[in-house]
């Protein structure tokens, strides 16, 4: 362990103060420095805790090389901003509860930490607290048998401002992100720990509440969860109710009930657990010799080189997980605040100008597009986005730092709001000649020239733009003449609606019969093309009508044509992720599509070959469909930070052509 840190406090309320008289009995760290927005207000605090250094700005603190370790104290919208630019600068973190908004900026956060190799902990001052290791220990210990039901609440009633941190839109008011964290913690640490684990997520969710008519935040809610194991939890909150805090834990054989779940002990450091057994209650004293702010502290210290806390301290992906289910919760009653709205402007995490970073993108060229477009591809189908303008806000900032210019999307994609959120991001960041956007329409059963004109017109509304860059036919349709698809694009095209156009899951005899046509009529011709591709054969079709452009016919094809092809599905939907098992059926769609023999012997190669070069198998195989002799740009789909993080890895890889050939079983 280091030596003494030298902590940083930024915000100077209430829980400010707390966590500075923690730090008067600590052992490993000491109150160095205050920054507050406002000179009074810090010199206040500076003045009663006796710290060293007192600032009128939090960046002026993070400036200052003497700060090891920053605590952060304000209101839950200021959390993302000021985690990133502390890991920026180097400093260790400990974030107060919620870590974010939701569940994007929590991504942004634990991602800026692990690139600057600081420390972060979400500070949930209960878990590091002896009570709960001792909680943990009689759960594993199956004291009371199995787990099979949890009753946790944590409510209060926080008085009638609109305008204070408790019922404000603006600061992120309500029980859920305030306290019900607690409770969503907790019963995702219980049932973890009852299925042989630190925590788990919940397989079902579901809630409801009162939203307040004049603060329109919830003030107070009740949700039921099941995890696995057919363990069911109840958690209430609220910051309009004064309900007992609770936690007990139902078993087979017993109960556990905790009377002071979050705060832990008296002022004589003595906190119970009570253990019902039949007609017997055992009381288990677990005593503490520091507060709970000062063994958080402590905690934090005694972890700095490792960057996380162990369980059951919140580690980076406990608390991705919290954030998640906090998002579930909000989304079941329909609390969504009015910053998080999908027609709102939302700011970068870290509020600064999106600029593009150092990288190492491979671009290429489309015909008609006067622009380098970047090989891989965006996917904007919304999965797995719950709050969506921010999620999605989150990831395309991240993509686009990273050299990412290029963003697929379509008229059917989320029943038209993929389109709506890629087109609000963009006026967002005032970027529009800045990306590439490649746009889909006539999906079937619309596949027919005038659905063409008005999904064309209706996308570009709602992506609010006069034109797309590359305009694709998402689907063909064998009835209609080929001439007919490339009249009415070119009609587009000539009006300035569409720079280029192509095809969407078109066989290479309509590509080339469209072709065709178009050099008779002296029009222009499909420029790209959108099909399958990828090292794993698709075994059987994804969806109805898709056509793949993995076999040998294909892809000699597409070098002598020189037509670039954007490969859908360009990793095999995971099938290189380590997801794939043949035993293991869970996943019907990526066992129907891509489960044979010859596909895992390629994942063995696949594997092999990532092990020589020390990277993840994804990445050999987004190397392998970029290293084509022909241009490919890979479309992926990341859902997470990390996801896009590995992703990119891939674009560094170099394969010689034996080794794509081995790859590729030699074919």
């Amino acid at each position: 362990m280091p030596g003494i840190l030298n902590w940083g406090i930024i915000g100077t309320g209430n829980i400010a103060s707390q966590f500075a008289n923690g730090l008067k009995t600590s052992t490993t760290g000491k109150l160095y420095a205050v920054a507050s927005r406002c000179r009074e207000n810090a010199d206040k605090f500076g003045s009663e805790f006796n710290t060293e250094k007192c600032y009128p700005d939090y960046e002026s603190m993070l400036n200052d090389k003497n700060v090891d370790a920053v605590y952060i104290a304000t209101p839950h919208p200021f959390h993302a901003e000021w985690a990133i630019k502390s890991a920026r600068a180097g400093k260790h973190i400990l974030c107060e509860k919620p870590i974010g908004m939701n569940y994007a900026e929590a991504m942004a956060i634990v991602e800026a930490a692990r690139e600057n190799n600081v420390f972060l902990m979400e500070a949930f001052m209960y878990r590091c607290h002896p009570q709960t290791q001792k909680l943990v220990e009689l759960l594993k210990q199956k004291v009371i048998g199995d787990v099979m039901a949890i009753q946790t609440t944590f409510s209060y009633r926080g008085g009638d401002n609109l305008k204070g941190r408790h019922l404000s839109q603006e600061l992120g008011g309500g029980g859920i992100l305030d306290v019900g964290c607690y409770c969503t913690s907790a019963a995702r640490l219980i049932a973890g720990i009852a299925n042989g684990r630190d925590f788990i997520e919940p397989i079902e969710f579901k809630a409801t509440g009162c939203i307040g008519k004049d603060s329109r935040v919830d003030e107070y809610t009740i949700a039921a969860l099941k995890f696995p194991g057919n363990i069911l939890a109840e958690l209430s909150t609220g910051v309009r109710v004064a309900q007992k805090s609770i936690l007990q834990i139902f078993g087979s054989e017993g109960n556990i009930s905790v009377p002071s779940p979050w705060f832990c002990s008296n002022e004589q450091g003595i906190s119970k657990i009570l253990v019902t057994i039949g007609k017997e209650t055992r009381e288990i004293e677990v005593e503490s010799k520091y507060s709970l702010y000062t063994v958080e502290a402590d905690t934090v210290a005694q972890n700095i080189e490792k960057k996380q806390a162990p369980s059951p301290a919140m580690n980076w992906e406990d608390t991705l997980g919290n954030m998640r289910a906090l998002d579930t919760w909000r989304t079941e009653i329909g609390l969504i605040y009015d910053s998080e709205k999908s027609d709102v402007f939302i700011p970068t995490a870290d509020r600064l100008e999106l600029k593009v970073k150092k990288n190492n993108m491979k671009y290429g060229k489309i015909e008609g597009v006067n622009k380098p477009i970047s090989r891989l591809v965006m996917g904007t189908m919304l999965e797995g986005m719950q709050i969506q303008l921010p999620h999605a806000s989150i990831m395309f900032d991240d993509f686009f730092t990273r050299g990412g210019n290029c963003f697929d999307t379509a008229y059917c994609y989320c029943g038209g709001k993929s389109e709506r959120v890629l087109g609000q991001w963009i006026k967002n960041r005032n970027i529009r000649e800045q990306v590439v956007i490649v746009g889909k329409g006539g999906h079937t059963p619309n596949c027919n020239p005038k659905a063409v004109n008005s999904q064309l017109l209706e996308s570009l509304e709602r992506l609010q733009m006069d034109y797309m860059d590359v305009y694709m036919l998402h689907r063909d349709n064998p009835e209609i003449p080929v001439g007919e698809f490339v009249d009415v694009l070119n009609e587009h095209k000539k009006a300035g609606r569409i720079n280029s156009f192509g095809g969407s899951n078109w066989t290479i005899e309509r590509l080339d019969a469209a072709n065709k046509y178009a050099k008779s009529k002296g029009l222009a011709g499909f420029s790209v093309v959108s099909n399958n591709f990828s090292l794993a054969r698709m075994v059987d079709m994804i969806w109805e009508g898709c056509v793949s452009s993995s076999d040998e016919k294909s892809r000699k094809w597409f070098e002598e044509s020189k037509i670039p092809l954007m490969s859908w599905s360009s990793q095999a939907r995971g099938f290189f992720t380590g997801r794939a098992n043949p035993e293991d059926l869970s996943d019907s769609t990526l066992a129907r599509c891509w489960y044979c023999e010859d596909n895992f012997k390629r994942l063995e190669r696949v594997n092999e070959l990532a092990r020589k070069y020390n990277v993840l198998p994804i990445n050999i195989a987004l190397a392998y469909v970029l290293c084509q002799p022909f241009q490919v740009f890979a479309l992926i789909g990341p859902r997470t930070l990390a996801e896009i993080r590995t992703s990119f890895q891939g674009v560094d890889i170099e394969l010689t052509p034996d080794e794509a050939l081995w790859l590729n079983l030699g074919k």
